[in-house]
């Protein structure tokens, strides 16, 4: 399995050293040439690898940590999105809801990128406590997924669980999802809760 992290900002990078905690490869991308990063990709760790969006986007999971108003541009990047899992890191907030055609802004990003599978999660925690070391005090930071596809939200509650985090899962975009979503001037119920899990 292969990783991606699109967006290379204080959320990117908190991801970024999250790979790089338990020594997994990760490719780091953006726009920009790769060199530009290269040397903030190397202070994280030999790991986080910078490459050209077209080179990350070879990866079998993407996760999308740009503004939310840049998706349709890394979306058009691949002609299709078949076979890869989208980790939807992305917040809406300051979206008009109408823009979003009353939907999950989830849904609205899995529209554009077609067939991929789409989970939200790892986007309710601020970049500056992501950035931290998910074991606390004995306990697991939480992350929380909401999926439509059973067997992605699967897949990327153990690649959390191999991250160090406590994943709950919270269902599908349209219920769940809602807790973590940002859209217009509101934030969903769970966005910013930082909880720890003690097993």
């Amino acid at each position: 399995m292969s990783y991606a992290i699109i967006g290379f900002g204080k959320l990117g990078q908190a991801l970024a050293k999250a790979f790089a905690r338990k020594g997994i490869e990760v490719s780091v991308a953006t726009t920009r040439d790769p060199k530009s990063f290269a040397a903030e990709a190397a202070a994280i760790g030999p790991g986080v690898i910078p490459k050209t969006l077209a080179q990350a986007l070879e990866a079998d999971t993407v996760f999308l940590a740009v503004r939310f108003e840049s998706h349709p541009d890394v979306a058009k990047t691949l002609p299709t999105w078949k076979g890869k899992t989208l980790i939807d890191v992305t917040n809406a907030y300051g979206v008009p809801t109408q823009e979003l055609g009353g939907q999950p802004s989830s849904r609205v990003v899995a529209q554009a990128f077609t067939g991929a599978r789409l989970v939200k999660g790892f986007n309710h925690l601020a970049a500056a406590v992501l950035d931290q070391d998910p074991a606390v005090q004995g306990g697991r930071r939480v992350v929380f997924l909401a999926s439509d596809d059973d067997g992605a939200a699967a897949e990327i509650g153990a690649l959390a669980e191999n991250l160090g985090f406590s994943p709950i899962k919270l269902g599908g975009l349209s219920d769940g999802g809602l807790l973590v979503q940002a859209r217009g001037n509101s934030w969903g119920q769970l966005i910013f809760k930082d909880l720890v899990k003690f097993d």
